[in-house]
């Protein structure tokens, strides 16, 4: 494995030198290299002196930070803690110093604790920035960490400068959250990288492709399709943010989420035909994506799969009857079977089946001959390359896997071997009655061995048996076999490959030598990184343009300024994929220039950085400012306010809550409880819920065991639901509430368990924040919670062993007749054996059992007194129910 090196370039010192000086939020433009500046803190911290906190970073991430860090030589490492240490061996590394990553919900629990010695340590790395809003749990201990430490450090890194757009003030808010007052921005127009960016440029080949006349007319008709769907859910949602929702952003990987932020909170009222608006632009932006990432055959089995299906034909929001979907569908046959089909829009069955028997034309992706003239032209140049440098290596980076599976197949076997086998295994599928076309070519990019540089092999021919065309079309690829290039059929490289990602394709073909590897969708978020730096190619082939990779690219050359690097950039010109590339660019460009307003308009104050003693965002005080005093206290001495503390599970630290309860003044003290999730006094237990975890734990039944949990150990048990108010819900579609009970309507199930669980009340709040303040108003006037109390309450233990021998009924029974409460029905139930033998006892002998004359007198009374019978009293039911003893009443299993 090459070894890595963390020299900084120039742009790089002076972020470096910038953030260690001073305390602040750095943010750069995607692909510059954030983690090499994190990677060179973490270096100058590893050292057993300091106690450095690193947060918000994934598993992955850590493991290559710790891996780059192993290869320079660095020592100690960095450590990693998880829940798999305990309790004392994680107090055990916090002394021990160094580097340290840790999860934010065991670095809270730590903290509250006092496992952790927040006094002693130096400072916190805060990764991501982007995401530390402010009731996230970093935030939390960011403010835990200020609130005992005012002199260690923050410096908080992002590569997202469009995450900081969204929202009022939102840059302002992180930093108001990670308690920084310094903001750096270093977009890639900026003096210091550009200029040093310049001086150091790698050979650029761009090379623009024009779509063939076919995929013009299909990419028009898709535009097309796209911009009526696109301006009908408009029409009926005037609501929409039309600034948003166009046909530019569509195109975009972010459409999504656009539509899913503005839809979210109506989704529950939207009607059936804005839905299938939603999921048919959803369809389209699929089908715009398989034009120019895969070949014909794909492209037409998708398109053809949407017309042929009975379910999506009938559900179609209206695109499929307009005259784009014909000429849509007309050109993507073209592609297959040739013009002689085109503008046909309707014909017979019989018809078209005879078109398709017919020999196909297979019409080839433009880039796959730019990319075997790209390879041809590579491999004459290492024919005369400088001895001392060698043959160069060849670096194909595309948009997927699938792609870069069909890419190698192109290079071993020729580009229409390649057509012909999907074309017959897409015929076998059609002939065999399956109803999805397309899982055909699917099966051909999946479960291939990656890394091994096989090449690979053509699709059995015992899926072409059947019918009288298959045989054919078989006898037609065999005869396209021999006229495939002797390039293309090239084997294995047997020049070895240092190799550590996973996502590779390494030795597709022997000369040149030439890897393959996905810009996106990869097991590991750094191997194309890990590829660069290992196989130290020559030549670089952009086969799908990509901002982040490309300025990689850059900061690879600018680190190797020896290594002579060429980049081949292949692109359609005046296609989605140059659109959506510039798209990229101008937003990332507009999310800067709108940053470096707010930035110079922004006022913070002086103890923004939390170091002050009386620092007011620290403060826990929840007394408005408005408040009023009462000033005639005479010389009475005031009562000292007892602190108020809550019970929380451990497991409840992945949520808001706890960070909010603790911010309104509240201690909060973590611990394990089986019972409930909040202890707020003795009395009162909270088992908290979101909407679809109500709706999960009733199906299950959980939500019943636990309710019965919280009714025997605590006076007043509470179920607390809890939903985003930015998400409106309904338990129900209909609109008016049916008066019969249905076990399958959540409402009739919430009806049962209050029904059930008398004592049980449900608390329906919008937010988190809504709930920690009513917890705080539960809380007044009422005693502490005790958390060892709250430890030994199991939900397998029962109160006294009564619980198993007798059933709740006769429990609920007794609780009912005056005298008998809590704490002395099963004194009743030991002792007698039924109603009736309790009948015949005097008051002496009850007061004996209960041990209170005054609830004997009570019981007795209730017991011998006349009462006036009611007409509807059933005959002979009195003697039928006080002859069945309490053990008649055992639970059932």
């Amino acid at each position: 494995m090459a070894k890595c090196t963390t020299k900084m370039l120039e742009y790089e010192n002076q972020m470096f030198l910038d953030l260690f000086h001073e305390d602040g939020l750095i943010i750069t433009a995607r692909g510059l290299g954030i983690e090499r500046i994190l990677l060179n803190f973490l270096k100058l911290y590893c050292d057993p002196a300091n106690l450095v906190l690193v947060l918000n970073v994934s598993s992955q991430e850590e493991e290559y930070l710790v891996e780059q860090l192993e290869q320079t030589g660095v020592t100690p490492l960095p450590k990693v803690i998880t829940n798999e240490y305990s309790t004392n061996e994680r107090h055990s590394i916090y002394m021990q110093g160094g580097v340290l990553f840790v999860t934010s919900r065991i670095l809270v629990v730590d903290m509250l604790t006092e496992r952790l010695p927040i006094d002693l340590v130096t400072g916190i790395l805060v990764y991501k920035a982007h995401k530390i809003v402010e009731s996230c749990q970093e935030a939390f201990i960011m403010r835990l960490y200020r609130q005992k430490n005012k002199t260690g450090f923050v410096k908080a890194f992002s590569d997202s400068p469009q995450s900081f757009t969204v929202g009022f003030c939102h840059v302002e808010r992180v930093m108001k959250n990670l308690f920084v007052r310094k903001l750096y921005l270093w977009p890639r127009f900026h003096a210091s990288v550009v200029s040093f960016l310049d001086t150091h440029k790698p050979d650029v080949v761009e090379l623009h492709l024009q779509l063939t006349p076919s995929m013009v007319a299909c990419q028009t008709a898709l535009l097309d399709l796209i911009n009526a769907c696109v301006k009908e859910l408009k029409r009926c949602n005037p609501g929409l943010d039309t600034d948003e929702i166009t046909v530019e952003n569509a195109i975009g990987k972010s459409f999504e989420q656009i539509i899913r932020l503005q839809l979210d909170p109506v989704w529950h009222q939207l009607g059936a035909k804005t839905r299938q608006l939603v999921a048919d632009l959803k369809t389209l932006r699929l089908i715009l994506q398989h034009l120019t990432q895969y070949d014909c055959v794909s492209f037409y089995n998708i398109v053809n799969s949407i017309r042929t299906s009975e379910r999506t034909f009938g559900q179609n929001s209206g695109w499929l009857f307009l005259d784009s979907a014909d000429s849509l569908f007309a050109h993507a046959r073209e592609r297959v079977y040739g013009s002689s089909q085109k503008a046909k829009k309707v014909k017979t069955d019989k018809t078209k089946s005879s078109a398709e028997n017919q020999e196909p034309i297979l019409e080839e992706c433009p880039k796959w001959k730019a990319l075997g003239e790209v390879l041809k032209e590579i491999e004459e140049e290492n024919q005369n390359a400088d001895p001392s440098i060698g043959p160069g290596r060849v670096l194909i980076a595309a948009d997927d896997d699938r792609t870069c599976n069909q890419i190698k197949e192109y290079l071993c076997d020729g580009g229409h071997s390649l057509l012909m086998r999907l074309f017959i295994k897409a015929q076998a599928v059609k002939a065999a009655g399956q109803t999805k076309p397309d899982a055909a070519p699917a099966e051909s990019y999946k479960g291939k061995a990656k890394g091994k540089g096989k090449s690979v092999k053509s699709a059995g021919k015992a899926e072409t048996k059947g019918t009288t065309s298959e045989v054919t079309l078989t006898q037609m690829l065999d005869e396209h076999k021999d006229d495939m290039p002797q390039q293309d059929q090239a084997k294995d490289s047997s020049e070895p490959i240092a190799a550590s990602s996973s996502d590779g394709y390494f030795g597709v073909l022997k000369s040149p030598v030439t890897i393959l590897h996905p810009l996106h969708g990869c097991s590991d978020v750094h191997g194309l990184t890990r590829t660069l730096n290992d196989v130290k190619p020559q030549f670089v082939v952009l086969y799908d343009a990509d901002m982040v990779f490309v300025r990689q690219l850059e900061v690879y050359k600018a680190s190797h300024p020896g290594v002579p690097l060429r980049v081949y950039f292949l692109m359609y010109t005046g296609s989605v994929e140059e659109q959506k590339y510039l798209t990229t660019l101008r937003k990332e460009k507009e999310a800067f220039e709108m940053l470096i307003r707010e930035k110079a308009t922004m006022v913070i104050p002086e103890e923004r950085d939390g170091k002050m003693v009386d620092d007011p965002y620290l403060s826990r005080d929840t007394t408005a400012a408005n408040a009023t005093v009462n000033t005639r206290k005479g010389g009475i001495q005031k009562e000292t306010d007892v602190q108020q503390k809550i019970i929380v599970d451990m497991r409840e630290f992945r949520s808001e809550l706890p960070s909010l309860i603790h911010r309104r003044g509240i201690d909060i003290e973590p611990v394990t409880i089986d019972v409930g999730d909040y202890i707020l006094t003795p009395d009162i237990c909270v088992e908290r819920k979101s909407v679809s975890d109500l709706i999960g734990s009733l199906n299950s039944g959980r939500l019943y065991n636990q309710c019965v949990s919280m009714s025997r150990y605590y006076k007043r048990p509470v179920l607390l639901i809890e939903f985003d108010p930015s998400k409106p819900f309904a338990l129900q579609f209909n609109k008016y509430i049916s008066s019969e009970i249905s076990i399958q309507d959540v409402t009739s199930r919430l009806a049962l368990l209050t029904l059930h669980f008398q004592k049980l009340r449900i608390l329906w709040c919008p937010s988190p924040y809504a709930t920690a303040e009513l917890f705080e108003e539960l809380k007044v006037g009422r005693s502490q919670p005790d958390a060892a109390a709250a430890m030994a309450i199991t939900a397998e233990s029962q109160v006294g062993q009564d619980s198993e021998k007798y059933s709740h009924t006769s429990k609920d029974l007794l609780l009912k007749m005056p005298g008998i409460n809590s704490k002395n029905y099963y004194r009743i139930m030991n002792k007698v054996e039924n109603l009736a033998e309790l009948l015949t006892l005097s008051e002496d002998k009850i007061g004996e059992i209960l041990g209170s004359e005054t609830n004997a007198k009570s019981l007795w009374d209730f017991l011998h007194s006349e009462h006036k019978r009611t007409e509807s009293a059933v005959s002979g039911g009195s003697k039928a129910s006080t002859s069945k003893g309490w053990k008649g009443y055992k639970r059932k299993r």
